[in-house]
C-alpha cells in the first residue's frame, strides 16, 4: 500500500485529494491546522519542523508521496503568512521528507500552484528572490512591506513553481518525480473569501475562465491522482494547468 503525505487535507482540494487517493488504495496521512492526523501551524519554521518530524514517525521513514495542497489566498491575515504557507509551507515539507521518499516504491510529489503565477512581473520581485534564495525572514519581512496580499499569493505560486522545476533537476536521478498542478478559480472556502472581500471580490466574480464556470475540487485531485500514479511515470518537473483556459486566454500566444 502507497503512503502518502498530504497537506491543507481539511477541506477543498487537499480533502478532494485525501478521498481520491484513499479510494485508489493509499494510505493517506494528512496534514491541517485541524481535523488531520498531524495537527500543524505550516506558516511557521517551528510548525513545518513539527509536521515533518510527526510524518516521518507516522511513515516509519519510508514515504511513497507527497502532495502539497495548503495554502493561502489574499484574504490572509498579512501578506508574510501567506508567504510562510505557500512557499516555505511546501518547499520545507519537500526538503524534510526527501530522505523518506527516496526509500519509498516509485515516489512522486505533487505541489498546488496556480494559473496566478504567470501574472506579469512576479519573477522581479525582491520577495521572490528571497524565497528562492530560502532567505525566510527576508522573503517576509519584504512581503509585509509590499502590503499587497495579492503579490504576495501570485509571487509565492511563482516562487514554488520555479523551485518545483529546479528540483526536478535534483530529484530525478533519485528516482523522485516532482510536478506542479496550476488550478484557475476553484470553488472551495479560499475563493468564497475572496469573493466576499470588498477589495478583490468583483474582480473575482468577473474573471471567468473561457470555458464558462469555475471547477470543483475533485476535477483538480483528478489530475493530482494522475500524476502520483504510474500512468504519470515519465511526467516530471512540469506544470499542467487546470484551470479551463485561464492560462490560454492571458498568454494566447506563450506557453
Amino acid at each position: 500500500m502507497a503512503v502518502t503525505v498530504v497537506t491543507g487535507s481539511a477541506s477543498g482540494i487537499g480533502a478532494a485529494v485525501c478521498e481520491q487517493l484513499e479510494r485508489a488504495g493509499h494510505r493517506v496521512i494528512s496534514i491541517d491546522r485541524q481535523n488531520a492526523d498531524i495537527v500543524a501551524d505550516l506558516s511557521s519554521a517551528t510548525g513545518r519542523r513539527a509536521a515533518v518530524e510527526a510524518a516521518l514517525a507516522a511513515c516509519g521513514g519510508t514515504l511513497d508521496g507527497l502532495v502539497c495542497c495548503a495554502g493561502l489566498g489574499p484574504t490572509a491575515p498579512s501578506s508574510s503568512v501567506i508567504v510562510g504557507v505557500n512557499f516555505f509551507g511546501m518547499t520545507d515539507l519537500v526538503d524534510g521528507l526527501q530522505g523518506a521518499l527516496t526509500r519509498g516504491i516509485k515516489p512522486a510529489i505533487t505541489l498546488i500552484g496556480s494559473v496566478a503565477s504567470v501574472h506579469p512581473g512576479m519573477d522581479r520581485l525582491p520577495m521572490v528572490a528571497a524565497m528562492l534564495a530560502n532567505d525566510e525572514p527576508a522573503a517576509l519581512a519584504q512581503a509585509d512591506a509590499m502590503a499587497m496580499p495579492q503579490a504576495a499569493y501570485a509571487g509565492s505560486k511563482y516562487a514554488v513553481t520555479v523551485f518545483a522545476r529546479r528540483k526536478a533537476v535534483e530529484l530525478g536521478p533519485q528516482g523522485i518525480r516532482i510536478n506542479v498542478v496550476a488550478p484557475g478559480a476553484v470553488e472551495t472556502p479560499l475563493l468564497d473569501a475572496s469573493r466576499a472581500d470588498a477589495r478583490f471580490g468583483e474582480a473575482i466574480r468577473n474573471f471567468v475562465a473561457p470555458i464558462g464556470r469555475n471547477s470543483v475540487p475533485a476535477e483538480i485531485a483528478n489530475v493530482v491522482l494522475f500524476l502520483q500514479s504510474e500512468q504519470a511515470s515519465f511526467v516530471h518537473g512540469t506544470v499542467i494547468f487546470v484551470d479551463g483556459g485561464m492560462d490560454a486566454m492571458s498568454r494566447t500566444d506563450r506557453y
